[in-house]
């Protein structure tokens, strides 16, 4: 097994023509942006990516094309989770085979939602099977597949029963469950924080690495929180986590998703409106969230993007 991720793992928007077609030529500025800004790896096609909204094809399509644009520069983590097991593993074989992904991950079925930890394990299980070279991850968010059990059971279930389990993306505000999945074995799996506005709490329980939407537009607060983490300097890392909540609460009142994407235009990247069910800001939205981000301070701390 490879070692684990550390840093910060942005999971980027995939970029679409205002018709909702894919427009794949944004991904080149993406990739730039994220290197620029010290991000360790990109996870693509997640909840972020509007992955569960978009085709196997395309899903192939938004991964070949971030391996091209990345070489070796990034690592990439595709997720390939999928209401059809069928589905999940031609995503997960086509990670492996013909993107070399660092990583694969699944969320969990939301429509016929396992019933037991022992009935997600098996669907992980026969996920993970479709790409055995390649690290997995479960990608942990109750709040949009309705399956919530303890990671620290998935965990003690799966270790022996997934061969390539590596960890779990843990997008989720149960700390003490998160805390315990550390522990785990003396930190066996690799535990990824997958809550932007929880990234001090998580560092302070011991996790090294962190998987976040706001890490694409806003990748320089966060890397001031985990340098004045490390560097013993406690109050200030407060002070710029305080930053990411309200960063948080503002995209959240716009409706997260579409707030991203709007925000990722704002700082140079337009990536496009997102796709049915999701609808994007109206222009008066937009306005209104720009000014919004100019009361928080966003402009002091957003990425920079290369002209």
């Amino acid at each position: 097994m490879k070692e684990h991720l550390t840093g910060l793992i942005a999971a980027p928007h995939t970029p679409m023509h205002q018709d909702g077609s894919l427009n794949l030529a944004v991904v080149d500025r993406q990739v730039q942006c994220l290197i620029n800004n010290g991000i360790k790896a990109a996870f693509i096609c997640g909840s972020t990516g509007e992955g569960i909204s978009l085709s196997t094809n395309e899903r192939m399509q938004v991964a070949e094309k971030w391996k091209a644009a990345v070489g070796d520069l990034l690592p990439i983590l595709v997720h390939v989770g999928h209401h059809c097991l069928i589905e999940a593993k031609i995503l997960a074989e086509h990670a492996e085979k013909q993107i070399a992904a660092r990583a694969i991950a699944a969320i969990a079925p939301s429509y016929f939602k396992p019933k037991s930890i022992d009935d997600l394990v098996l669907f992980c299980a026969g996920v993970a099977s479709a790409a055995p070279q390649t690290p997995f991850y479960y990608y942990h968010q109750p709040a949009n597949s309705g399956v919530c059990f303890p990671m620290v059971d998935f965990l003690r279930i799966a270790a022996d029963k997934i061969p390539n389990l590596a960890g779990l993306k843990y997008t989720h505000g149960d700390l003490v469950d998160f805390g315990r999945c550390l522990d785990f074995e003396g930190g066996r799996f690799n535990i990824l924080i997958g809550q932007d506005e929880n990234l001090l709490a998580a560092l302070a329980l011991g996790a090294r690495g962190a998987i976040g939407s706001t890490y694409n537009f806003a990748a320089p607060l966060y890397q001031r929180i985990i340098n004045a983490y490390e560097a013993g300097d406690m109050s200030a890392a407060q002070k710029e986590q305080s930053l990411a909540r309200e960063l948080a609460a503002v995209m959240g009142k716009f409706g997260d998703a579409p707030a991203m994407k709007a925000a990722m235009k704002i700082i140079g990247i337009d990536c496009g409106p997102c796709r049915l069910p999701w609808r994007s800001l109206s222009d008066r939205e937009y306005h209104q969230l720009r000014a919004e981000l100019e009361r928080i301070g966003f402009f002091s701390y957003c990425s920079k993007v290369s002209t």
